[in-house]
Order: structure tokens, then C-alpha cells, then sequence
């Protein structure tokens, strides 16, 4: 069930910079050479003091997560990610077991970026690694090799940030000659505690989507994509990680806890350009663009674009969708003889598991979670 609580204890700051566009990018980023960090760190403040003067978002004392992602967190100046912890209230995130995520590229993560992330309190980064093949990356118009990947995880080491996570695209088109295995083999050499699998993805505005619409890219095949996810899914899994949400294996100790947040129903409040806020069946939105997010932060003194307060329906709905995507599924107790019915066919195809009070998902069944979860919510009524 969702659990939004009394108090806001998870934070997502958006940077929307990056050097160029990824070929399959439908992210809110903005292109810049020279990201404009002191325009942004004042619309994030001002942001920041708005919300906070209307009384709206009730921000605990002690924050339990940062997440600073993006776009690319590293082409900043790293003064403008400890600007981060003044916005909030240094106070906010002294406790020792606060989780502060950066995102970061390889290229953009130099040791001078390690140190003084380190130094500001960061404790986690994620890596857009997405593959360590030459031919791949170039497809994607990524800037970094498999080394720079290898040296940039070196560096957080170095400096003593050992929570790391990566992230692997799968499911690229057959044009592309990227060997999945390889990767995945690759990934297993660096030893990090955590990967993230996304699957392609054809997003309407996207350079992709061009490409696939003129015919000088094929659509990536269905059965490729489930294929890679499968194999990734037993290949990570012979390799010690829990396969602990749809896209997200961890080593014991290293899930994402603001991801977790999200999944679990808890409330959580989005700064910058597109980011999304949660509390109390609240869900509000600010503005995608970079440039009207900050002019509107400039006149109005708040991002936002838009918001819903969820119908008992919907956040039901919500709730069974976010409990099926992870590890622990969702309970079921009684077992009413619909859901029965329900679950079981799911056993039979090889899509979930009754694992005592609770229904959780193979890897197959979340191949296929939406389709799930409507049928599952057809019968709702044997759900507490």
C-alpha cells in the first residue's frame, strides 16, 4: 500500500545539461557546451524557498535521499552540486546514513570531480556506461570508450565511493553489432554492486525515431529485446545479484533506496526542469523544457506545470503496478478464488509465483507487467 507519510525524505534534483543528444534520448536536457550553472543553481534555490514558504512540502529535518540525475550531473562545476546541500539545509543531510546518488558519464568524471564529490558528502554514483562496445557507443553518440568507463569507476573507488551503479541499454537494433554477452561479461569484470538494464526504446521526437520512420534504422525486434532481458536476468543472477526490480540487480546492501521510495508509495519531492513530486495522493510536475522552467522560476518563483490528486482508483491501481515491478511482489491475503484463478494461470505460463501470502513475478511475467497488472486489477476486489 502507498505510505506517503507526514514528511518529505527523498529529493530528486534535475540537471538538464548535456554535451550532445543520445541517438535514443527523449530525456528533458538541454544541449550546452558551457552548461549555464549559476542560472540553474538560482532557479533550483528559488524553487526550493517558494515551495518551502507555501507550506505545501513538508521536508523532514533528516533527509534519508539526494538523488542528483539528469542529463549529465558531471559537466557541472562540482561547487554547483554542493550547492545542492546548501539549498536544502546542510542540516538536512549530516546523518551518516543519508544515500546522496550522482549521476555522471565517464568522459565528464575526472578525478578532480571524484574528490570533491566525495569531499561534499556524496556516498553513491551512477554511471552511464550503456555499453562498452566501440561500434554501439558510436551508434548511440555516446563520448566515452569501455576505458573511460573502466577509469571512471577506478576513480570513485579512489576515493573511497564504493556504492556504484551502471547502467546497460539492451535491445538495440539488429543493424548494430553489439555483442550482449560481452557486455554483460564486462560489467561483471568491473565488480560494481549494482546495474540497471534499460531496454531500447523508439520515443517519438528522438533522433531514433527519425531514423526508424525514414527507414535508415530497422525497429528493434520484440523478440531480441526479451531475449537480452532474459539473459540478463539468469546471467546476473548466477553472478550473485538480486534481480530486485524490473531493471535494477544489486548485491546485498546496494539497492537503490530512492528508487525503493518511488516503488514503495513514499512521498518525494522533484526540483528542476520536468521533475516530478509526490505526497499525500498529490502528484504535481514542473514545467520539461529547461528554458521555460527557468523562466517561469524567474517570474513566478515555482516550476510547476501541472498536478492531479489521485482518485482512490487510481492510486490503487498505482500501488498493485509498483508492488508487481518489484522483488516483493504484492500480498494477497485471503487468496479469493478469482485472484486464485488469476495467479495460477500466471504459474502455469511461467510468469509469477505464490510465494506464501504474497504473488511475485518471474523475470518473464515482468516482460509483460502492464498487461499483469490490469488483469490482476479486473479483480481487485480480493486484494486488502
Amino acid at each position: 500500500m502507498r505510505r506517503s507519510g507526514r514528511s518529505i525524505r527523498n529529493v530528486y534534483i534535475h540537471v538538464p545539461f548535456c554535451t550532445r543528444r543520445c541517438v535514443y534520448c527523449d530525456f528533458a536536457i538541454k544541449v550546452a557546451r558551457r552548461p549555464a550553472g549559476d542560472r540553474w543553481m538560482g532557479a533550483i534555490r528559488k524553487e526550493f524557498e517558494t515551495l518551502r514558504a507555501s507550506g505545501d512540502v513538508p521536508l523532514a529535518p533528516a533527509l534519508e535521499t539526494i538523488y542528483v540525475g539528469g542529463g549529465t550531473p558531471s559537466v557541472l562545476e562540482p561547487r554547483f552540486v554542493g550547492g545542492v546541500a546548501d539549498v536544502l539545509g546542510r542540516e538536512r543531510i549530516r546523518g551518516t546514513d543519508i544515500e546522496w546518488t550522482v549521476e555522471a558519464n565517464p568522459e565528464s568524471f575526472t578525478s578532480s570531480v571524484a574528490r570533491a564529490w566525495a569531499a561534499l558528502g556524496v556516498n553513491r554514483v551512477s554511471f552511464g556506461v550503456q555499453s562498452f562496445d566501440p561500434g554501439a557507443l558510436a551508434w548511440m553518440g555516446r563520448l566515452h570508450s569501455a576505458a573511460d568507463a573502466e577509469k571512471a569507476v577506478g576513480r570513485a573507488r579512489d576515493v573511497g565511493v564504493t556504492n556504484l551503479s551502471i547502467d546497460l541499454i539492451f535491445g538495440l537494433p539488429e543493424s548494430v553489432s553489439r555483442c550482449w554477452e560481452e557486455d554483460l561479461a564486462h560489467a561483471l569484470e568491473l565488480a560494481v554492486p549494482h546495474i540497471s538494464l534499460y531496454g531500447l526504446e523508439v520515443e517519438k521526437g528522438t533522433p531514433l525515431f527519425r531514423n526508424v520512420a525514414e527507414g535508415r534504422t530497422p525497429r528493434p525486434s520484440e523478440a531480441r529485446f526479451q531475449e537480452e532481458y532474459l539473459y540478463a536476468s539468469e546471467a546476473l543472477a548466477s553472478a550473485g545479484y538480486e534481480h530486485y526490480e524490473v531493471a535494477s540487480f544489486a548485491h546485498r546492501g546496494f539497492s537503490s533506496r530512492h528508487n525503493r521510495a518511488y516503488w514503495e508509495g513514499t512521498s518525494y519531492l522533484g526540483l528542476g526542469n520536468g521533475a516530478h513530486s509526490y505526497h499525500a495522493d498529490r502528484r504535481w510536475w514542473n514545467e520539461r523544457e529547461w528554458d521555460a522552467y527557468a523562466e517561469r522560476v524567474a517570474r513566478t518563483g515555482s516550476g510547476r506545470s501541472s498536478s492531479e490528486i489521485l482518485s482512490p482508483e487510481q492510486a490503487r491501481l498505482e500501488s498493485l503496478w509498483l508492488g508487481l515491478r518489484t522483488s516483493q511482489g504484492v500480498r494477497t491475503v485471503p487468496l479469493g478464488a478469482s485472484v486464485a484463478r488469476v495467479v495460477r494461470s500466471w504459474e502455469v505460463r511461467g510468469l509469477a509465483r505464490l510465494d506464501g501470502t504474497r504473488v511475485r513475478l518471474t523475470p518473464a511475467g515482468w516482460l509483460v507487467l502492464d498487461e499483469l497488472t490490469l488483469e490482476l486489477e479486473a479483480v481487485r476486489q480480493d486484494i486488502p
